[in-house]
């Protein structure tokens, strides 16, 4: 194949320290054209999200060998699919080329002739000061850090690490690695005559929910550690800037800080909200309950699609944001546009369904002012569709409430345009944590998505909602119905039915003492 230096097939990037939002936009863009994903264990999953559907995802601890072995096999395989003329993005924690094996990566690349780019992450030693609020420079203490590998390889050539030039560093000293040989470390720099009383700190999983830490002096922080249980992967940060860290850092302040959600949306829908969660600081998981499909037979709809154009229907009504997309995106498919709805109306169940019909650069005329459900858009179109022709565009199943209700004053009739379908083999992981007592708040979007997860619950994790100690929180009182029949407690519900209502319930139940 042609080499081309400008028009690489390999790049080794920067996935950042754990928060999803810490990727570069040189990194999502490299990984949106990925044919194969080859990621580090640490990496956070809901970046391969960024991948394109067709993208093979691969984590290194599923290619043969232990740790130590990993690398030639890592080598070989973007060589060999690189080779084969096709993209391959190496996703790598924090940064590449700080304590990453990118150099040797590069190394094995360049040896085989294939062009590639280096894409940097934020490192872990970054992310440390500025979730914790820890100065890793101060104009008054500390002049420079110094990035420092706790874990050498034994059989490195040349020279190793010099702990009394680094007891001396004069400023911030960042260790990575180093949690299972910190008494060792603690122990070379106080023989070297780094004073005990040196602040100091260790942080795990520095960026995430999952973030914590520990503070004390170079003399008791492997005592310090123990206590607090703080394990690898983390980072260990030492000098004086370490004291003048915030008593409560702006990350630790967030109100879901800690807190473990399980979003329940279809995966191709949950990302903003997992994104507000996090936000808020939030550990977050996913667990769809459905697909969304376009209809197996959608002779129907385009028999719709054509009377839409005919003038014969007066309205067309949306219960849902993937209606939506579902039945513009199978006008296009039949080779129409948007001008074959220039003589209907149109509405919405609600601000998020009315919001993607400008994507489309459609206005909805009818959106209910206050209750974003079947009853507030009835009551909403009645006076407005009385004695015309209507068409609600919907999913293959879900209540009969809104056709029942228009079909008391016009000409109504139902077409659907996507399925819901059940996923047969919920993630076990996820279940798993549910088991263990690891999620506090499940989030149900609406009544068939509660249905779906419900069912993949077994006496366990039952005994915990029971117990309180899983809360699950519906989107609206329709929902939580749909919930409470079913036999199980509603902790709360939304009073906006939108997903940000959702996440506001959560809100409120997490403030409660």
């Amino acid at each position: 194949m042609t080499i081309d230096p400008a028009n690489p097939l390999v790049f080794l990037v920067g996935a950042g320290p754990g928060s999803p939002g810490l990727m570069t936009v040189r990194g999502a863009e490299v990984l949106s054209r990925a044919d194969l994903v080859l990621y580090d264990q640490l990496v956070p999953e809901r970046l391969l999200d960024l991948a394109p559907a067709h993208a093979v995802r691969m984590c290194v601890r599923d290619l043969p060998g232990s740790h130590p072995d990993k690398y030639p096999h890592i080598h070989k395989t973007l060589i060999e699919t690189a080779s084969a003329g096709k993209t391959v993005v190496r996703l790598k924690g924090g940064d590449p080329l700080i304590f990453g094996r990118g150099g040797e990566e590069a190394e094995a690349l360049r040896a085989a002739g294939l062009a590639y780019e280096i894409v940097p992450g934020v490192t872990a030693a970054l992310a440390a000061g500025a979730f914790l609020e820890i100065p890793l420079t101060h104009r008054m203490h500390s002049s420079a850090i110094a990035l420092v590998t706790g874990h050498e390889l034994p059989s490195k050539p040349g020279n190793k690490l010099d702990w009394k030039a680094i007891a001396a560093f004069p400023g911030t000293l960042a260790i990575y690695m180093g949690i299972a040989r910190l008494p060792v470390i603690a122990a070379e720099l106080l023989r070297y005559g780094k004073p005990a009383d040196t602040p100091a700190a260790i942080v795990e999983r520095a960026s995430t929910g999952d973030q914590r830490s520990a503070y004390a002096t170079l003399g008791t922080l492997e005592e310090v550690r123990r206590q607090a249980g703080l394990e690898a992967p983390g980072l260990i940060l030492i000098g004086e800037t370490v004291a003048h860290r915030s008593e409560r850092p702006w990350f630790e302040g967030r109100p879901l800080f800690g807190q473990r959600v399980l979003v329940t949306r279809p995966a191709h829908q949950a990302e903003g909200m997992v994104r507000k969660l996090e936000h808020l600081g939030a550990v977050v998981s996913r667990l769809p309950a459905v697909e969304i499909r376009d209809v197996s037979d959608p002779a129907r709809m385009d028999r719709a699609l054509g009377q839409l154009r005919e003038g014969h229907w007066n309205w067309l009504v949306f219960t849902s944001a993937n209606g939506v997309h579902a039945l513009l995106r199978r006008l296009d498919a039949i080779g129409r546009d948007l001008r074959d709805l220039g003589g209907v109306k149109l509405a919405a169940i609600g601000p998020k369904t009315a919001e993607v019909l400008r994507e489309y650069r459609l206005r909805a005329d009818v959106v209910p002012d206050t209750t974003f459900s079947s009853e507030g858009l009835a009551a909403a179109l009645k006076p407005h569709v009385t004695g015309q022709r209507v068409l609600l565009a919907r999913a293959n199943r879900g209540r009969e409430l809104l056709r029942n209700e228009l079909a008391q004053v016009t000409t109504v009739e139902q077409v659907t345009v996507y399925d819901q379908v059940d996923v047969t083999a919920p993630e076990g992981s996820v279940l798993d944590a549910l088991r263990r007592g690891e999620v506090r708040f499940v989030t149900l979007p609406s009544s068939n998505i509660a249905r779906g997860v419900l069912a993949a619950f077994d006496e366990t994790i039952n005994g915990r909602i029971e117990r309180g100690e899983i809360k699950l929180v519906a989107i609206s009182p329709e929902t939580g119905n749909a919930v409470r029949a079913l036999g199980y407690p509603v902790a709360a519900e939304a009073t906006t039915f939108t997903e940000d209502g959702l996440i506001e319930a959560v809100l409120a139940l997490a403030s409660q003492k």
